[in-house]
């Protein structure tokens, strides 16, 4: 009977708990902000109707959808419309003991914004995702719960000359994207998106608002990629427009194994990085079925993928000068305008209307596992077609090639935390994905890419071997407690960060001293101001 008794107890005290942490949590939301909380419409329990469905709907990876890998779902959903929301939210969280997660777009590669192994409540923005255009200022606001296809479609519909230098998936959160860095298609003419913001406001721990001034220069340079999560809520970014030409031009060019894709590759690692800073071609080394039609012969090809800020015969010749191996032909190429190469970068036909840039679903989504590296010397042919084996050994893996150079070279390593400049050839992701769900099958494509990433060790940046955080991987290491928690974090940081994370850490310090804003890749603070304290 005893046995039988303390099994309820087991059983009904987390529901117990959960209710009274809602019924705190509200009743601190009421008390705080009363003139504008709306408290009832934003705050969800997991017994609300709409909580399946706000959980979900932007959790890119459906590997932690259902995952129970240690990991905990929010004891409450908040979808604040105002910044005090944001405010209150912050302050009752820390007042009832609790961990808080933020969602902007919810791509985190590793499902950090919306998971815990401590009981947490998720602040998603959906609701903050205004964009605001100012065409005499070439400038614009946007909020973080917006997504790159938003804002790119909101600059179209105010201009045909401007455009800003973003990732190419429409569904990435401008949030998590801007305070990691952000490149994509013009990063070699314009940078990275986070070098193009000019102010932000922020919530920090205490609940204040902080623009760049009040903030100060320290702060405004560790949101502006080292992770805005670690530091508080970023409520909006100011950016500058950059200038786009009318017409733009694009091409894809598939090339087999028998048509020399190793050697081409070979060719552009020599070359990409040193083009004229309007031509961006990027890699995709990708298995694909040889012919469906004869019983899907796996094989490996290669895809050279570009964007010219320019018309067809400027492109033509620049091609036959610095890459003729490519065998280029004009009918391979499209004129287009800036906004229609955003549509065909993220894999929408050419009839698309603009509109489905404001569908905030990934056009593909699929459980999958990422890694990144950064090359600095050409891989030799040897080392690149050990690539081509090991990606024929998986059913849907990639590795994505982007070249630097150009604009990146210009900006100095510590100009911003993304230290990733001068002397990176190009940025290299492995991506693998799978359809089956379950741990035997994850960690069977897990392994696989671990082994890709052993096997990529001589060919790529060493001491540190780099990474980039917006492709976030916890296999490079995650947070300690207490006095070993910078120590512990240095193993990770100094890949992502290099030099810059000792930096990260002091500001930590200064506007997080206890570490509210914490997870397994959080910025922890630097050990000498602690001792301070």
């Amino acid at each position: 009977m005893k046995s039988l008794v303390l099994a309820f107890v087991l059983l009904f005290f987390p529901l117990v708990a959960s209710t009274t942490t809602h019924e705190n949590f509200m009743q601190c939301m009421r008390t705080r902000f009363s003139d504008y909380t709306k408290t009832f419409e934003i705050v969800y329990s997991s017994n609300s109707s709409s909580y399946p469905h706000l959980l979900q709907s932007s959790e890119q990876n459906p590997r932690w959808v259902n995952s129970s890998r240690s990991t905990l779902k929010p004891l409450l959903i908040v979808t604040p419309f105002h910044e005090s929301e944001i405010q209150a939210a912050i302050l009752c969280t820390r007042r009832q003991g609790l961990r808080i997660r933020v969602r902007s777009g919810g791509h985190d590669y590793e499902g950090l914004s919306y998971r815990c192994k401590t009981p947490f409540i998720l602040v998603d923005l959906v609701n903050l995702r205004s964009v605001d255009i100012d065409l005499e200022e070439e400038a614009a606001w946007v909020q973080s719960g917006a997504t790159l296809g938003e804002l790119y479609y909101s600059i179209a519909k105010e201009s045909k000359v401007h455009g800003f230098p973003a990732g190419i998936c429409p569904s990435v959160g401008i949030g998590g994207h801007f305070s990691g860095g952000g490149f994509g298609t013009m990063l070699r003419k314009h940078g990275l998106a986070a070098d193009n913001v000019i102010d932000a406001y922020l919530i920090d721990v205490n609940g204040r608002i902080l623009n760049r001034e009040l903030m100060g220069e320290d702060l405004f340079w560790a949101i502006r990629g080292g992770g805005g999560a670690s530091f508080g809520i970023i409520l909006s970014w100011k950016i500058k427009l950059v200038r786009v030409p009318p017409t733009v031009t694009v091409f894809t060019a598939l090339r087999s194994l028998e048509q020399g894709a190793i050697e081409l590759v070979h060719r552009w690692q020599y070359i990409a990085h040193e083009l004229p800073e309007d031509l961006f071609i990027r890699v995709i080394i990708q298995d694909v079925a040889d012919n469906p039609n004869k019983g899907s012969v796996k094989a490996v090809q290669a895809v050279f993928n570009s964007l010219f800020l320019g018309k067809l015969d400027s492109l033509m010749q620049l091609m036959n000068q610095r890459f003729p191996e490519l065998g280029l032909k004009g009918g391979d190429c499209t004129e287009m305008s800036w906004i229609e190469s955003v549509l065909y970068f993220a894999g929408y036909k050419k009839d698309n209307p603009l509109e489905v840039l404001l569908d905030r679903n990934t056009l593909y989504k699929s459980y999958f596992k990422a890694k990144s590296d950064f090359v600095q010397e050409p891989i030799p042919e040897v080392g690149l077609r050990g690539i081509w084996e090991r990606l024929l050994e998986e059913e849907i893996a990639f590795m994505i090639m982007d070249p630097y150079g150009g604009k990146m070279n210009e900006i100095s390593e510590s100009e911003l935390p993304f230290p990733h400049r001068k002397g990176n050839l190009y940025n290299a992701q492995y991506l693998v994905k799978w359809v089956q769900d379950g741990v035997e099958a994850s960690n069977k494509h897990l392994h696989w890419i671990r082994t890709l990433y052993n096997y990529m060790t001589p060919y790529v940046s060493a001491s540190p071997r780099a990474a980039y955080l917006n492709y976030r991987d916890l296999d490079l290491g995650i947070n300690g407690k207490g006095e070993e928690s910078y120590s512990r974090a240095s193993v990770w940081g100094v890949k992502y960060f290099k030099g810059n994370f000792r930096r990260l850490a002091i500001v930590k310090g200064r506007v997080d001293p206890e570490n509210f804003l914490r997870n397994e890749q959080s910025i922890p603070s630097y050990p000498a101001l602690k001792k301070r304290r």
